[in-house]
């Protein structure tokens, strides 16, 4: 069994609710009511790509590779 890892982008939405975008899995987006839910419906989202990757036997990306940094900026 291989363990894969994957970035979450999560989005404050402006009802309160928040998008999760899950940017290895292009199309892999969805929708949680706070941030707890949102991760859970991400883990089910990219459990449900990676099986479809599967069926179709294509590779299955992650991000175990990928560094990932913010920068903030203050502008006049």
């Amino acid at each position: 069994m291989r363990s894969l890892t994957y970035k979450i982008l999560l989005t404050k939405e402006p009802e309160g609710a928040y998008t999760a975008i899950v940017p290895a899995l292009p199309g892999c987006i969805t929708y949680g009511e706070n941030v707890d839910h949102a991760i859970s419906m991400a883990k089910e989202a990219i459990e449900l790509y990676i099986e479809h990757l599967k069926e179709k036997g294509e590779p299955i990306p992650d991000d175990s590779q990928t560094l990932e940094y913010s920068i903030n900026l203050t502008t006049a």
